[in-house]
């Protein structure tokens, strides 16, 4: 077996056409005592992440709601201190540089925010919005900054005369668009799309994703998409990262992650995702998890999972399980897992996406 961090990420470290290069990322969240001891604890809402990202890449970071997914891309852009790791981009590591530099930096890397509704500010009008980035790094005199907004909203296949129109006026997949156009007006390397089309129609949805990715096509952008739902990832992502309780659990291409998951939580995600077909839905069987989410502020010992895992628990809860965190660990080509049982799968959990949508 190769540990994580002396294969995926030195061996994409060494890659020119590397972008983000993420070390062992850990954020931990204080707890108060409310008393005179004072913190009592902390939350580990990212616990040892690591994972790399190349240009023109688009690597999705799915899981369920509080495992730390949002966190992890927040950490990224440094919005939100880190405990230890590292944040390489295009070689700096980000946890070093200085406010002012670091600043700076963000120019290169934006972010699309989950909520359409309340990540634009009420109170500015489209104009305002879309010309605020540009405004703020002085990216032109006005004139300029104004033909920039209209080449970016008709990027984004808005029409230029909402230029004087209020958030409030628009729909939610217009809203998202109107989003999508302010991360790009400082021509960013990388976007972190924070769950984009949670809060959208089905029928939106589809727009917005293929406007991500035409958009990467034509700009050559990078994403990291972060998204509980893993039929979308499938649809935008060249790879994906699963997460669980502040840690990757398994990493591999779309394909063969969808055909050949290798860890029971990947496979329990797939299980609950519908089959058009009847005859193939008929024949697959769901994965049931047991048991709620452990606390991040008190996860288990050992696997994170092993609480909830059908494996373990098939294999008679094994001490290995309980006691020894899994490393995340090569198991195939390109396909990493956090298992120490990945390789020995059982009957019921012959899981396979083929054919879904």
């Amino acid at each position: 077996m190769i540990d994580i961090t002396q294969s995926m990420v030195d061996q994409h470290a060494a890659a020119s056409d590397m972008l983000l290069d993420v070390r062992d990322l850990k954020v931990y969240f204080p707890v108060g005592g409310g008393n005179i001891f004072g913190v009592r604890g902390a939350i580990k809402a990212v616990d040892g992440v690591s994972f790399a990202l190349k240009k023109g890449e688009t690597l999705g970071l799915v899981g369920e709601s509080g495992c730390g997914k949002s966190t992890t891309g927040r950490a990224i852009l440094q919005l939100i201190p880190i405990t230890s790791g590292q944040v390489l981009f295009a070689g700096q590591d980000l946890t070093k540089l200085k406010a002012s530099a670091m600043r700076q930096k963000r120019a290169d890397m934006q972010m699309v925010f989950q909520d359409p509704f309340g990540s634009l500010d009420p109170r500015y009008t489209v104009e305002q919005v879309v010309s605020e980035p540009l405004i703020n790094f002085q990216r032109g005199n006005r004139k300029e900054i104004r033909n920039r907004v209209v080449e970016l909203l008709e990027l984004v296949g808005l029409k230029s005369n909402f230029l004087n129109r209020f958030p409030h006026e628009f729909s939610g997949g217009q809203r998202q668009r109107i989003g999508i156009a302010r991360s790009l007006a400082l021509n960013p390397s990388l976007v972190i799309a924070d769950e984009p089309v949670s809060a959208l129609d089905v029928s939106v949805q589809a727009q917005v994703l293929n406007l991500l990715e035409d958009l990467q096509e034509r700009l050559g952008l990078t994403y990291l998409f972060i998204a509980h739902n893993l039929s979308v990832v499938r649809h935008i992502s060249n790879r994906v990262a699963v997460m669980y309780l502040g840690r990757i659990v398994e990493i591999a291409d779309n394909r063969t992650l969808y055909a050949m998951p290798l860890h029971p939580y990947t496979e329990a995600l797939l299980s609950a995702i519908p089959v058009p077909d009847p005859l193939v839905e008929e024949k697959r069987q769901r994965i049931v998890l047991t048991g709620d989410i452990p606390s991040p502020a008190n996860p288990p010992a050992g696997c994170h999972f092993h609480t909830r895992c059908p494996r373990t628990q098939a294999l008679g809860n094994p001490e290995i399980c309980r006691t020894v965190v899994p490393p995340l660990e090569l198991k195939a080509v390109g396909h990493y897992a956090a298992c120490h049982f990945a390789n020995e799968k059982l009957p019921f959990e012959q899981v396979s996406l083929e054919g879904a949508s």
